[in-house]
């Protein structure tokens, strides 16, 4: 079936990652940064030169384009999602791919950072990929392959089925999204103009990988207030905000409840922004797990170390703010099991062995399945992403196109409408 394919997921991925499109969570207009529209627009004009003429962009940056039906069938509308922006954990600006051929099995030495190595022992997936042909940012920058992985292989996934007519398949909904990294993915998704019944994001990471459940997830924000006095007459007047909220963040457990001291189904609380001055400081927690209770127990522990940081310091205060980021798919995908199932199936119709995998973290498909748009996450490749150790396979990108195009076959064949 790809025996004659030329695939052109790599040249894409070339091409995409060297466009800045860094989000900036602190930007309140949408998209966050206005360079994100440049590869949108790239997007939908190479989806307009394969002949898809509804390719376009809208004023979030978002693409939206169909590659018609092509079978008798009445099939449900599938959608495939990538998004387009790269973490602001580490800068996207000026990246140089490296294409590592036929990989020996080495460390990975970064030439524009000798300091930055690549090795099997911090990247064990790595040591899989011998003879493969391994993608690499210089050192200096992420390489974006989280998402442009997913990106490049919806593309080429699209320039398949335009060029094989003779693979049938249903409608299919191309949906690639800003802001994605900063909890804004799908903020300004138009489901109706969208039109699909089930979808899948293509933004995991090993070969194989299909993931239906993801973390559930909250935002919380502790704004500690003390007295503002002057320093040199402050003697039993100042309260010092800043040492509030010190020995509140020094409260936490060292050794359990941290991204840094958990894994497999443990979730975490983490504290991800502070600022402020003596008198008013403010600190942003991210709560995890894959039981959605538990983020109110998560809630009501920070608010007791709060407050028990309160007693130190008489006379401050703390206002407590909690927001509902994204909630754990398998609550919405349990309800619609033929959706993961034919994932499954599509891996292995492209010769690979399913990796029934659960997400730490969360996918623009978290939020579309609780918006009507039952949506699992699917490999592309993409590992070790938001740090300059970033990396992907050429021939993983190449086997997950092979996966969509069979899951597209799958859904004509066994989802047909009666």
């Amino acid at each position: 079936m790809f025996d004659k394919y030329s695939f052109t997921v790599r040249e894409k991925f070339l091409r995409y990652v060297t466009i800045d499109t860094q989000s900036d969570p602190h930007s309140k207009t949408s998209p966050s940064t206005e360079k994100q529209f440049t590869l949108s627009r790239l997007l939908a004009k190479e989806l307009q030169a394969m002949g898809i003429a509804d390719a376009s962009v809208d004023l979030h940056g978002y693409v939206y384009a169909t590659i018609p039906s092509n079978s008798e069938k009445k099939v449900p509308v599938i959608c495939f999602c990538s998004h387009v922006d790269t973490a602001p954990d580490c800068t996207g600006a000026g990246v140089k791919p490296i294409v590592h051929e036929n990989y020996s099995g080495a460390d990975i030495v970064l030439p524009d950072d000798p300091t930055q190595v690549i090795t099997t022992r911090e990247h064990p997936y790595l040591s899989k990929k011998i003879g493969e042909d391994i993608i690499t940012a210089s050192g200096t920058t992420l390489l974006g392959a989280d998402d442009k992985a997913g990106v490049a292989v919806i593309m080429d996934m699209a320039n398949y089925l335009i060029t094989h007519p003779e693979v049938k398949h249903g409608a299919i909904r191309i949906l690639f999204t800003t802001d994605e990294e900063i909890g804004r993915g799908v903020d300004h998704v138009n489901m109706e103009q969208l039109g699909a019944e089930f979808g899948y994001t293509l933004d995991a990471g090993e070969r194989g990988v299909v993931e239906d459940e993801t973390f559930s997830a909250d935002a919380i924000t502790f704004t500690f207030y003390g007295v503002s006095a002057h320093p040199g007459y402050g003697k039993d007047k100042l309260v010092n905000a800043i040492k509030v909220a010190s020995a509140f963040i020094d409260s936490l457990p060292k050794d359990e409840l941290s991204p840094e001291t958990t894994d497999g189904r443990y979730g975490f609380v983490h504290p991800v922004h502070i600022e402020g001055i003596g008198e008013k400081v403010t600190v942003e927690f991210i709560l995890r797990d894959f039981v959605t209770g538990k983020l109110t127990a998560y809630a009501d522990y920070l608010r007791d170390k709060a407050n028990d940081a309160l007693k130190i310091f008489p006379g401050a205060r703390v206002d407590v703010q909690v927001r509902e980021q994204y909630r754990n798919m398998k609550e919405v995908l349990d309800q619609y099991p033929q959706v993961a199932a034919f994932a499954k199936e599509a891996v292995e119709r492209a010769g690979m062995e399913v990796i029934a995998s659960s997400a730490r973290g969360g996918t623009d498909g978290s939020r579309l399945s609780f918006m009507g748009l039952p949506c699992p996450n699917l490999f592309t490749g993409e590992m070790a992403f938001h740090g300059k150790h970033e990396y992907v396979s050429v021939q993983d990108m190449e086997k997950a196109v092979e996966m969509t195009v069979h899951l597209a076959a799958i859904w004509e064949e066994k989802g047909s409408i009666a």
